[in-house]
């Protein structure tokens, strides 16, 4: 089964769904962490290097292992070549 899928059937479930959602953001954040790196086609090594921070800073920053400040979000982008913007939405459930 792949991972896809198991996710699929996992979200099914509503109260595994409404935890799932709960955590979206956070998990929209990771991904786009590691799609910046990507993008910049540097290693977690040289984002470290960039931050001056160690590698393994940057393995948790990733995992989502962490809770970071916006100044060290900040940094990443940077590290990565990228700028970190903020941006406030209207809740839907309101």
């Amino acid at each position: 089964m792949s991972l896809q899928a198991l996710k699929q059937r996992a979200l099914e479930n509503p109260e595994v769904r409404s935890e799932y959602e709960k955590l979206e953001n956070e998990f929209n954040l990771i991904d786009q962490l590691l799609s910046m790196r990507i993008k910049a086609g540097l290693t977690q090594q040289q984002i470290a290097a960039k931050m001056h921070t160690q590698k393994s800073n940057i393995s948790r920053l990733e995992k989502g292992n962490t809770n970071p400040s916006w100044t060290t979000l900040s940094k990443y982008a940077h590290a990565c070549g990228f700028e970190l913007t903020l941006s406030a939405q209207k809740n839907q459930s309101t």
